[in-house]
């Protein structure tokens, strides 16, 4: 079976290796990370942040679009994997060029935040609705409840509360939210005596000396979720390592500063009280938040050390595993057997 993918977020590589793991004699082309294979493109070339970042990628995506329909036309199937903004123009067009792949859309658009209308055309040009979240029923009709990756992804829990003298800063993936967290994590790392593990993604390795300039105030680890198992408390930057922090059982504030613009239009546009997806998920289902947040201003080193010396480690790792439970399982499996049957 050839299958077509378009993954273009590095959370979204994530998630396609353990779905992979299950498709021992498919053939993948499209846009995804080169580990897996040679891709059309390198998702690399498609990362960016926040509303401005994203215009100069305009016109790439564009031509990417109309190479990924020719490429379909020799595919069984097509995996979608996050990112709306290209992958539902791209269903439109396989389906309008009357293509008869069968189209499999995984992590769909969070319509419960923004853009509900988005709802009507993927289920119009999306075969199959693999969700992530339970609550998407409420606004999906086809979708299926699938699990989450992350609890493919994530090997590792907490059954009791640490006490181990150990710090963990986040600052992101990208190199915008990371210049903007640095200067702020540095000044909060001088005013604490632990231990204090700055956790660098793999894929900037190379440059860390260009993006995090004096680091000296911490101990470089490249392994998310060692890190957290092993800390106290983290301070991340918002995005997906925040529910990863919730299900490893570490207590943390959630931190996230970003050009004025982008803050300006999410708040016009998101109508949600959280950012953070952990407290997200128990808005929808009446449970008070599991952690803080803090948000553009907010993000001061008085703030971060007040949320750090506040948390009520009991508590959020009670919540963290009904968090877990409501969850239930892995989603990998669920994603394969859709593309198979």
């Amino acid at each position: 079976m050839k299958i077509l993918v378009s993954s273009l977020e590095a959370s979204a590589n994530l998630h396609l290796t353990e779905v992979l793991k299950y498709l021992d004699n498919s053939e993948i082309c499209g846009i995804f990370d080169r580990r897996f294979g040679t891709a059309l493109y390198d998702s690399k070339e498609f990362s960016a942040m926040g509303f401005v970042e994203i215009l100069p990628l305009i016109f790439k995506a564009k031509r990417a679009l109309k190479q990924m329909v020719e490429l379909a036309k020799n595919c069984d199937k097509v995996l979608l994997i996050d990112s709306p903004a290209f992958n539902l123009p791209l269903a439109k067009a396989i389906k309008e060029a009357g293509l008869k792949c069968e189209i499999t859309y995984y992590i769909l658009p969070q319509v419960w935040a923004w853009k509900k209308k988005r709802v009507a055309k993927v289920e119009r040009y999306c075969d199959n609705l693999a969700s992530i979240l339970p609550f998407d029923e409420r606004y999906y009709t086809k979708s299926v409840y699938v699990g989450h990756p992350l609890l493919d992804e994530i090997k590792v829990q907490k059954t009791e509360l640490l006490n181990s003298e150990v710090i963990a800063f986040m600052p992101g993936s990208r190199r915008s939210e990371i210049s903007r967290l640095m200067p702020i994590y540095k000044e909060v790392a001088r005013s604490l005596k632990h231990k204090k593990l700055l956790v660098i993604p793999p894929n900037l390795k190379d440059d860390i000396d260009e993006i995090y300039g004096n680091i000296s105030e911490f101990e470089v680890v490249f392994d998310t979720h060692k890190a957290l198992l092993q800390s106290q408390f983290a301070f991340i930057c918002s995005g997906t390592a925040t529910l990863e922090a919730a299900l490893i059982g570490t207590p943390f504030v959630l931190c996230y500063k970003a050009k004025a613009i982008d803050i300006w239009l999410a708040r016009k546009l998101v109508k949600l009280k959280h950012a953070g997806l952990a407290n997200i998920i128990f808005d929808f289902i009446g449970k008070e938040p599991l952690h803080d947040e803090l948000i553009q201003e907010q993000v001061t080193p008085q703030n971060l050390l007040n949320s750090y010396k506040c948390y009520d480690g009991a508590k959020f790792l009670n919540a963290c595993n009904e968090l877990r439970g409501y969850l239930k399982c892995g989603s990998a499996k669920g994603v394969a057997d859709m593309l198979l049957r």
